[in-house]
């Protein structure tokens, strides 16, 4: 699993790991209902989890375009806003669990954050 996060937000750590953490939850239900043997392949290997960075919100869609083109769960969380960003930011794009080669023809070229 891969979430993709934006280096244009100024979240502070904690804000950032609950947007990760929100990613990774919804991903993995996700996966564990459309590819189940994708999911518990994942979940027996240790739930291996990236975090990498985008520059912007428009970095998501193409991203999710691919994922969805090879059949993986991709979701893009939206903050409510109570906290430190305005309702309805895109705060993280969560990828997968999928099988490596999948994953990395779309997230594979991204930098670690």
């Amino acid at each position: 699993m891969v979430v993709v996060t934006r280096s244009d937000l100024p979240l502070s750590p904690g804000k950032l790991a609950v947007q990760v953490a929100h990613a990774a939850v919804v991903c993995a239900l996700a996966t564990k209902r459309k590819k189940p043997k994708w999911f518990q392949a994942w979940q027996s290997e240790g739930g291996k989890k990236v975090v990498v960075k985008v520059e912007s919100e428009e970095g998501f869609y193409g991203l999710k375009k691919k994922a969805e083109k090879l059949d993986i769960v991709a979701e893009i969380i939206t903050d409510a806003g109570l906290t430190e960003v305005p309702p309805g930011t895109r705060t993280v794009l969560g990828v997968g669990p999928a099988p490596n080669n999948l994953i990395d023809q779309v997230t594979g070229d991204l930098p670690l954050l």
